[in-house]
């Protein structure tokens, strides 16, 4: 391709931040990032946002380089004959290559009530709904969290340790993701808290009510205030396009990255499902997923055959609190080992994750393709297999 190439990315999470950022290492390519928000939210802090020990957002000068045009609106359709996408407002934008970033948020509780009287917390104006309903909650009200994922237990923690009285209704076992041995200083902090953990089958939610939360085994809670963190979704940006998506929404493309539909539209993030085997949806994978999207962009600009995705994951880490935390150990393929870190060090290392999350979204704008550890790292061989099996290819021998 000759002359100037325009990309668009839609979306400006960690992913497509990190995709614009790269985009910009050729002068010839001008990048546009539409976004319905004039600021970055730091979505691994909304949990303090809630409790008020920060307020998770970034402004984009910190973090998207200089050349790159922010459109602060929301894209409602992909025209892909057109190449172009309409905005909210009712403009366009027009592309020579699209990345879809759009993130996820809250998937459909499909529990009665739920949407009405509970208060989710995926995004930024979520988090700032519910914080004023717990402001005006007396200091000794019930407030019940669902969902016993890194959300769920760390927003648990926080109001707990902020005083609230909290219950962490699980639905299952505390910290899916977690190894057993994990699992039980995760509960021993949360009890030191003070937070009521209620887990196994029988936890399951069935209904909310103004005031109370109902469960499976036929017990009923009451609840002031009550915070959903259970299940996530993604925006259906691109099923309203006409784009082939797996069951939960999600982008489908190849190993690349690229729409199984257009070669000119790329996914990234928590709104990409690399041949129909998605990654865990969390910002570990995204700030890969993120510069691996725009280096498939600018190898096809480049006339080049674009590599293949190759996501590493150390494991996951969860605050419990300000002063506590655990950081749970994984193999490469994203599963989790009994190698833990928790307590203080725990807390240090979770509040280093986050600073230097956007540390690495600035250093990319500064210098476009400074993020590039992943490429030391060997290719996920689990993955591999499952994808050769999927072909129905003999499985490798070594």
């Amino acid at each position: 391709m000759t002359g100037n190439t325009d990309v668009v990315v839609i979306g400006g999470g960690y992913a497509g931040v990190l995709a614009a950022n790269r985009l910009t290492r050729r002068d010839d390519v001008t990048v546009t990032l539409i976004n319905p928000r004039s600021s970055f939210v730091e979505r691994i802090r909304l949990h303090q946002l809630v409790a008020g020990s920060a307020d998770a957002v970034v402004d984009y000068r910190a973090v998207l380089a200089p050349s790159i045009r922010l459109v602060v609106d929301t894209a409602t359709r992909i025209d892909t004959s057109e190449r172009s996408v309409t905005l909210a407002t009712g403009g366009t934008v027009d592309y020579d290559y699209l990345i879809y970033a759009v993130g996820s948020g809250n998937a459909d509780p499909g529990v009665p009530g739920a949407a009405e009287f509970s208060y989710p917390i995926a995004t930024l104006e979520q988090a700032q709904r519910l914080r004023p309903a717990l402001d005006a909650a007396p200091a000794t009200a019930a407030v019940t969290v669902v969902g016993a994922g890194p959300t769920g237990i760390e927003t648990a923690a926080e109001l707990a340790e902020a005083g609230r009285a909290v219950t962490l209704v699980c639905g299952g076992v505390l910290g899916p993701y977690l190894h057993p041995q994990a699992r039980r200083p995760v509960a021993r902090q949360l009890a030191r808290l003070g937070v009521t953990v209620l887990d196994g089958p029988g936890t399951k939610v069935t209904g909310v009510t103004r005031d109370a939360v109902q469960l499976a085994d036929g017990r009923s809670l009451p609840s002031t205030v009550t915070v959903w963190s259970a299940g996530f979704g993604v925006p259906d940006l691109a099923v309203r396009s006409g784009l082939t998506t797996d069951d939960l929404g999600r982008l489908l493309t190849d190993e690349t990255l690229t729409s199984v539909d257009d070669v000119r539209v790329v996914a990234a993030g928590d709104s990409a499902a690399p041949s129909d085997l998605p990654f865990r949806m969390s910002c570990q994978a995204a700030v890969q997923l993120g510069p691996h999207a725009a280096d498939t962009v600018l190898a096809r600009i480049a006339g080049e055959q674009p590599a293949q995705v190759n996501v590493i994951f150390a494991g996951q880490c969860i605050s419990l609190g300000r002063h506590a935390g655990i950081f749970q150990f994984a193999r490469r393929d994203d599963t989790a080992v009994r190698l833990h870190l928790g307590g203080r060090p725990g807390a240090k290392l979770k509040e280093f994750v986050c600073r230097h999350t956007v540390k690495q979204l600035a250093d990319e704008a500064r210098k476009p393709g400074a993020l590039s550890w992943a490429r030391a790292w060997a290719s996920d061989g689990k993955r591999r297999q499952l994808l050769r099996a999927r072909r129905g290819e003999a499985p490798v021998v070594r």
